[in-house]
């Protein structure tokens, strides 16, 4: 017979080791495992050729994940006066295949490299997950198949859910094959990615005040963060008449979804954790993973959505943690009505920013402001919500004359509240960085 190569190799009997072999034919090109031929190609024969090819079948089938069997055949063949089995694979269709005690990691993964069957590196591993599986994160299977949830479990009982296999199979945290997906891996205790907050003194990223780091779940790491915002976030009471009336410095509405939209439509092929900064005057929230493609800043605005992660943002929706899709950006600037302060959404193609202001902020963390005229503070309160502010924004917001804006604009400037750019035509203002 030939010699062994990348598609033939060559077993004098039946041994375990034919398992990885089978696994790096199915992730390569396919080719065949010749029982009863030794390693110089010399035929020697099978004895029990039936139980010989039951216990190949019966072994491929429980211990190769996902189920090869359908791209494998068993057969006797007559060589030389003598029996031998070709088990011949074919390229599989649900790269990679695994060993199923190993797991999809190197360990579990081969492919075949000349005459022998080789540990598959990480990077290879992905790659024939994403072109087996295609774009979608949350739908690729897991490297990670050891998984519990404790904390999923939890949520789904106080929403009145079930959390069994079947409900899995049907969210899609488990293939048709008992495989875990990414969204399971995002569901479960043991999910990798991570939310990192912390609190600045003032207005610039130079004190920490406090930071803090969540892991696991992300409905875990939900609850976490929200808790942890919610200790910053201040009461301000005033008293109009006898009423007295509290205004947290940020609208718990805002709060709820600004976070919900940083877990749910994260980019989650990123391994960088999402960011929320809590300055004086403002939180942001920062996730990694710009604009689904087709979609503005302005569509958002508008409500229109198309979730990156649409099983997550169902798994949310049955969870009743979300009401329905597109609903939260033009609720987080409701929450800013009539109080003389906007949002600001900002993204870049692998980034999305929510900044929310801090209602009291210019009422109680700046005293210098009382100095300042009605239509200054007015004024002001434009470059705590747009990072850059042209003169024709004065005018139009305050509804005042060249003149007078220009003036306003001065005055400001001059207080070291704003910063000046350009000349003529060209001219922008931009907020003063003071810490």
């Amino acid at each position: 017979m030939r010699r062994e190569d990348q598609s033939t190799e060559f077993k004098e009997t039946y041994v375990d080791d034919i398992k990885k072999t089978v696994v790096a034919f199915a992730n390569t090109d396919g080719g065949t495992v010749f029982v009863g031929v030794d390693d110089s190609g010399r035929v020697v024969g099978v004895d029990d050729v039936d139980k010989t090819i039951l216990r190949a079948q019966n072994a491929l089938r429980d211990a190769i994940k996902p189920d090869v069997t359908m791209h494998v055949s068993c057969s006797a063949r007559e060589v030389e006066n003598k029996t031998i089995i070709a088990i011949e694979v074919q390229k599989g269709t649900s790269c990679p295949y695994y060993l199923a005690d190993k797991g999809i990691r190197p360990a579990g993964v081969y492919v075949r490299q000349g005459p022998s069957s080789v540990p598959a590196s990480e990077a290879a591993i992905l790659q024939m997950i994403r072109e087996t599986d295609g774009g979608s994160y949350e739908s690729a299977r897991s490297l990670e198949q050891s998984l519990s949830f404790s904390e999923a479990e939890t949520a789904f009982a106080e929403a009145g859910l079930t959390f069994g296999e079947g409900k899995r199979r049907t969210l899609g945290l488990v293939t048709e094959d008992g495989v875990h997906t990414n969204l399971a891996l995002l569901l479960s205790d043991q999910c990798p990615h991570a939310v990192k907050l912390a609190v600045f003194q003032g207005r610039k990223k130079s004190v920490f005040r406090d930071r803090c780091e969540l892991s696991g779940s992300v409905l875990k790491q939900l609850d976490g963060a929200y808790e942890y915002i919610n200790r910053f976030n201040r009461l301000r009471s005033e008293f109009k008449g006898l009423k007295r009336i509290d205004m947290p410095d940020y609208p718990e509405e805002a709060i709820r979804e600004a976070l919900l939209n940083a877990i749910v439509h994260r980019d989650y092929a990123l391994s960088g954790p999402a960011l929320i900064s809590i300055f004086d005057d403002r939180i942001e929230f920062v996730t990694l993973g710009g604009l689904v493609k087709g979609v503005s800043a302005d569509d958002i605005a508008l409500g229109i959505s198309i979730p990156r992660n649409k099983r997550l943002a169902e798994v949310f929706y049955r969870l009743k943690l979300i009401e329905a899709y597109g609903t939260g950006i033009p609720k987080i600037y409701e929450c800013y009505d009539g109080t003389g302060k906007q949002p600001v959404i900002q993204t870049t193609p692998n980034a999305f920013k929510v900044t929310l202001p801090n209602l009291n902020y210019a009422a109680v963390d700046r005293p210098e402001l009382n100095g300042l005229t009605g239509s200054e503070k007015r004024a002001y309160r434009l470059f705590e919500s747009n990072p850059v502010v042209k003169r024709s924004d004065i005018e139009q917001s305050l509804g005042v004359s060249q003149t007078m804006a220009i003036r306003i604009l001065s005055h400001l400037d001059d207080k070291g509240l704003i910063q000046r750019e350009g000349a003529g035509r060209s001219t922008r203002y931009r907020r003063a960085e003071t810490s």
